[in-house]
């Protein structure tokens, strides 16, 4: 029998699961503005991804690498959620991030 199927499932539910934890937990304590840094860091997974050999671990590199894309995009809903009160809003947030004033310009991605 191969299990990698139901192996990469349960590995994409759990990626998909801890997603929707760190985006809330994000976004209470750091903003929205840091956007960028999970969305490179997902990036950097699905690119690596594509130099792994191993199959298994390739396809969990790219699974967690898209669920950080996707997290990072949902920031900027996350906030509009936490001022709506659906969720705690934090006003006294840590400091802005680095390259804040381009990340202004840049604006939030949206899917």
């Amino acid at each position: 029998m191969v299990w990698d199927g139901l192996l990469l499932g349960f590995f994409s539910f759990v990626s998909i699961g801890f997603g929707f934890f760190w985006v809330i937990r994000m976004e209470y304590h750091l903003g929205f503005l840091w956007w960028p840094y999970p969305m490179l860091l997902g990036v950097l997974c699905v690119v690596g991804s594509l130099f792994v050999r191993d199959a298994r671990l390739s396809a969990m590199l790219g699974i967690a690498g898209a669920s950080l894309v996707w997290g990072a995009t949902e920031l900027k809903e996350q906030a509009v959620r936490a001022e709506l009160g659906w969720f705690t809003f934090n006003p006294q947030r840590k400091p802005d991030p680095p390259l804040v004033e381009t990340i202004k310009k840049l604006g939030a991605p949206h899917l």
